[in-house]
């Protein structure tokens, strides 16, 4: 018994130090940068030292890619109640698609999903991380396909076409001198596009 209690309070004591190196890490990521972090700012921020910060991740790439991890959790997290709330699939695809675009106005999830990801993880990286959005979309996509709102079609292509729409979009509007303008434009955008498709 004395064992298992040493071993559940180390098993807590490592989750507690990963996550005060996620939560550091992303606000500095958030605040400042990818190129910009040190983790030698980020053991600072977390009150650990930097060989904890090594114990736990390789490198700051690695880091980064926990903390970009935990946003595309987040956000597909808030996904299902926001499909639930519309009773006809095709509406409840296009109120995700608005969600997802609405939570990319913030401006730490711009920094770190939109500006630095690319540099930081790579194309592949950032796709492979992606890869839970995507899976949500076909799944949608099926059902709008079996309820009959949309014409019968495999989910894949077009939930790359519209997921790529989508991120695009959103570092559009995360560049814009004035992104509220150009966050109504692409929604204006978004609901022309996804109406083109609706059949019934």
């Amino acid at each position: 018994m004395p064992t298992k209690q040493v071993r559940r309070t180390q098993a807590e004591r490592t989750e507690a130090t990963v996550t005060a190196l996620v939560d550091a890490a992303h606000e500095l990521f958030a605040e400042d940068g990818y190129a910009a972090t040190s983790l030698d700012a980020v053991a600072a921020k977390a009150r650990v030292t930097k060989g904890a910060v090594y114990h736990h991740f390789a490198g700051k790439k690695q880091l980064f890619e926990a903390v970009f991890a935990r946003e595309v959790d987040r956000l597909c997290a808030a996904m299902p109640a926001v499909y639930a709330a519309k009773r006809d699939p095709w509406d409840a695809f296009e109120a995700c698609c608005r969600a997802f675009l609405e939570e990319c106005l913030e401006p730490g999830l711009q920094r770190i999903m939109l500006l630095d990801a690319l540099m930081a993880l790579g194309w592949e990286g950032v796709r492979r991380l992606e890869a839970p959005f995507m899976e949500l979309m076909e799944t949608a996509i099926d059902r709008a396909v079996e309820e009959g709102s949309i014409a019968p079609r495999p989910p894949g292509p077009l939930a790359v076409f519209l997921y790529g729409a989508l991120c695009e979009t959103a570092m559009n509007v995360a560049r814009a001198d004035d992104q509220k303008a150009a966050h109504r434009t692409a929604l204006a955008e978004l609901s022309d596009v996804l109406r083109g498709l609706r059949i019934a």
